[in-house]
Parts: structure tokens; C-alpha cells; sequence
């Protein structure tokens, strides 16, 4: 019998090459697309399945496979949207895609495709997975260093890791978009995969004006001394590190070193105020097994940053303080901090403000 594999297909090329090389290697393969309500052309639409089946079902004809809309707006809504939208209220600067992998494409899709009968849920991330013998799993980086994705993975837990699969991770990005012309094999969208793929065509700031129960709140910026030296129209629109929107005139360029939610305050200061020594990482998903006692890792605190070496202090089973070997710049809380032993990543949690 054939092993049976469901695929998340976006309608990009990365998915699309994902499901060709399970259908390659002789799988039973079902696509799976699902709508979350933020695609561009949904919105004027009352009937999304209608609209997305569209501009989707062209891939299952072109790997003669079929596919299975389903619709997940009020779930996306409500543990993404809601999440990213709540946390820029308490001052903070969320990460969707790494509670999007886990909450939904792992977590709500995955059981679509077991309902569906497939084992696993493929997807087009550049990521690897690795089973040792003892039958655990272990995630590891893309050979592709410049996709490489596994930062937004590390919250993946065992079981997740166990029923996912990655076709793309031992290839580069260039041999796929060289491949997928070689086999005339068209996506559907040539739009590359955004951070945020929900908000399109405006900023964060006009994005989160237009949620329900989202008030902008004025207030006062204040230097490193406590001087209040100009006025903000919303904390929402800033995060630590921005440099732009401050218009507040000085010799050398402010920077935005912290947001306080509590008093509607945001504090500006010098390139060097940015720079941090440690952080508190809370809601730690390992991996592996957590660790008792320090240990040095490295560590990324965003995604397009590089990892640092560093050591983590276990405060308890999904808590700890990270020590940088070197201050980092514009550590920031909402923020996944991942980390890395080699190739292999360990876990990630939410970066938290220390006090």
C-alpha cells in the first residue's frame, strides 16, 4: 500500500515542488489549501471556498492530484490575528509565524489530513528532520542557508516533528525555481512567502487600527534620563530597534529602546542603549529533553539576525535567562528566541522584559 502524505499548498512554487517530489518517490499525495480569510481576492467575496478552489485546483490538475479546501478563518482569527493584535497592545512585538506553524498548519491542518487518511503533512518549509535510534526527533536547519526556516519551527513539538515532512530541506531554493520551469510546472501565485502573510498592501500600524477594539492611544516619548522630549500616536506603531517615525530632532539619531505599555510611554535613546547582555525566554518549547543546567547553545533572537553565542540558566521547566557571550542589539520582547547547537535546533520561546 502506498503511504499516503497531505501537502500545504499556498499556491507558491516551494509547496508546489514539495507535492512533486512526494508524487516523484511514488506517494499517495492530497493537497490541502486553507482559507484564512486574508487572501487578497476573499475579501470582496461571501463565498471563499468558491473564490480559492479558483486559483488552487490548477495545481492538483497539474500533478494530477486532488485537493480539499478548508476554511479556517475563525481559528486563524481568533489564535493568530487576535494573538498578534493583543500583543502590540501590552508594548510587545509578536512573531505570528511561529504560532501559526505549530497552532495551525500542525496543529489544525495536521489533524485535516489525518481525517484525510495521510500519516504525515508536508510542507515547503526549507527545514530537515532526523530520527535517531532511540526513535526520537530532531530538527535541524535547511541546506539552503539563505531560506533556511527552521527558526519559525521550533515549536514544534516531538509528536508534530514525528508526522511532519519537509521535501525541500536538502535542496536550495535556485533548483527548485530551476526545476519547477523544467517540468512546466506553474504556481499558482509568484508571490514569495512573507512574515506576515496576512497583511498586505498596508502597514502594521494601518493593519491593526482596522481590528475590532484596537484604539490607538497618544502619548509622550521620553529619553534614557526620563525627559519627555516629544509625542507618539501609538505604541503600536513602533518596535524596539526603529529608528523611523520618532520626529524627535537631536545631534545623533534616536533609536526606540522600549515601549511601556503600563504608561503609554516610549523611550528613545542612542544606538548603544540598544544593546543587551541578557533576556528572560518564557514558554520554552524543547525539543529534546529540557535541560537541568547551564549550557551553551547559540542563540537567534529574530529571524534575520545571526545566532549568538550565549549561555541558557534554566529558571524551571520552560523558563530561563540567556547570557550573551557578546551584547546583542534590539532584544525584543514578543520576539522567538531559538536555539541553536550546530545545525540542530533545541527550541525557542517568547523573549520577555527581565523586570
Amino acid at each position: 500500500m502506498k503511504k499516503k502524505t497531505a501537502v500545504a499548498l499556498s499556491g507558491g512554487v516551494d509547496s508546489l515542488m514539495a507535492a512533486w517530489f512526494l508524487k516523484d518517490q511514488g506517494q499517495d499525495v492530497i493537497g490541502i489549501h486553507f482559507i484564512t480569510g486574508f487572501e487578497t481576492a476573499l475579501s470582496r467575496t461571501r463565498h471563499p471556498q468558491a473564490d480559492s478552489r479558483q486559483k488552487i485546483l490548477d495545481i492538483g490538475k497539474q500533478l494530477g492530484m486532488p485537493v480539499e479546501i478548508v476554511d479556517i478563518r475563525a481559528e486563524f482569527q481568533e489564535e493568530i490575528v487576535d494573538y498578534f493584535t493583543q500583543t502590540y497592545k501590552k508594548g510587545q512585538t509578536p512573531n505570528p509565524c511561529m504560532r501559526c506553524n505549530p497552532m495551525i498548519k500542525f496543529g489544525r491542518i495536521l489533524s485535516c489530513a489525518h481525517s484525510l487518511g495521510a500519516q504525515k503533512l508536508a510542507t515547503g518549509h526549507y527545514a530537515r528532520i532526523k530520527k535517531n535510534p532511540s526513535g526520537n526527533f530532531h530538527l535541524f536547519k535547511g541546506l539552503d542557508n539563505r531560506k533556511d526556516q527552521s527558526y519559525f519551527l521550533a515549536r514544534l513539538t516531538q509528536q508534530q516533528l514525528e508526522n511532519a515532512c519537509f521535501p525541500l530541506g536538502e535542496r536550495k531554493k535556485s533548483e527548485i525555481k530551476q526545476m519547477a520551469a523544467q517540468k512546466a510546472l506553474r504556481p499558482v501565485t509568484a508571490d514569495e512567502s512573507q512574515d506576515i502573510c496576512f497583511i498586505k498592501g498596508r502597514s502594521y500600524g494601518e493593519f491593526l487600527s482596522a481590528q475590532k477594539e484596537f484604539e490607538p492611544q497618544p502619548g509622550l516619548i521620553e529619553n534614557m534620563d526620563g525627559q519627555v522630549i516629544g509625542e507618539h500616536n501609538g505604541l503600536h506603531l513602533f518596535t524596539i530597534g526603529q529608528r523611523r517615525g520618532i520626529n524627535c530632532p537631536a545631534a545623533e539619531p534616536y533609536y526606540v529602546i522600549r515601549l511601556d505599555a503600563e504608561r503609554n510611554r516610549l523611550t528613545v535613546g542612542a544606538k548603544k542603549d540598544l544593546l543587551s547582555s541578557e533576556c528572560k525566554v518564557v514558554e520554552i518549547n524543547w525539543i529534546g529533553k529540557e535541560p537541568t543546567a547551564p549550557m551553551d547553545v547559540h542563540t537567534r533572537v529574530r529571524y534575520r539576525s545571526k545566532e549568538a553565542a550565549s549561555r541558557v540558566f534554566p529558571q524551571s521547566e520552560s523558563t530561563a535567562i540567556v547570557h550573551f557571550n557578546n551584547p546583542q542589539t534590539a532584544v525584543t520582547p514578543g520576539q522567538g528566541a531559538v536555539f541553536y547547537r550546530g545545525d540542530e535546533i533545541l527550541g525557542g520561546g517568547w523573549i520577555s522584559p527581565l523586570s
